[in-house]
């Protein structure tokens, strides 16, 4: 027996915006820089993340990565760029996507994003003295 899916995407769907969005990326003028330093092969990178958002949409279990590890051990990914990559994956669904879809997908990658972003923070941003609880 098989999970339904959490968005009703196909796999071809996920591919485009994957793809569209990092051409999207290699341009933008803070993020393209960064991912650049980390990216030596552009085609790789794009089926890794379709894999991840395959696996986070479809149910599919064919990615094995840790977000999370990568971004803190990047040493150059900041909590201020996920503001950044967010807006431009919205508006690379809103785009490729009709409007329910995108609107779906982006509720999951703003939850994704948001634990990313504070992991990120915290390594990153550590003060001296007890720990701020939110």
């Amino acid at each position: 027996m098989s999970i339904p899916p959490r968005i009703n995407l196909t796999t071809e769907q996920i591919e485009r915006v994957v793809k569209v969005f990092y051409a999207a990326i290699r341009r933008h003028e803070v993020l393209g820089p960064i991912f650049a330093r980390h990216v030596t092969d552009w085609p790789e990178h794009e089926d890794k993340i379709a894999r991840f958002w395959r696996n986070a949409i479809l149910y599919e279990r064919n990615y094995d990565g840790n977000p999370m590890r990568v971004h803190m051990q990047a040493g150059d990914v900041e909590a201020q760029h996920f503001a950044p990559w967010l807006a431009l994956f919205d508006e690379t669904l809103r785009r490729t996507l009709p409007e329910d879809l995108a609107a779906a997908w982006s509720a999951l990658a703003h939850r994704i994003g948001a634990g990313l972003r504070m992991g990120v923070e915290d390594l990153r941003e550590r003060r001296p003295g007890p720990p701020v609880l939110r």
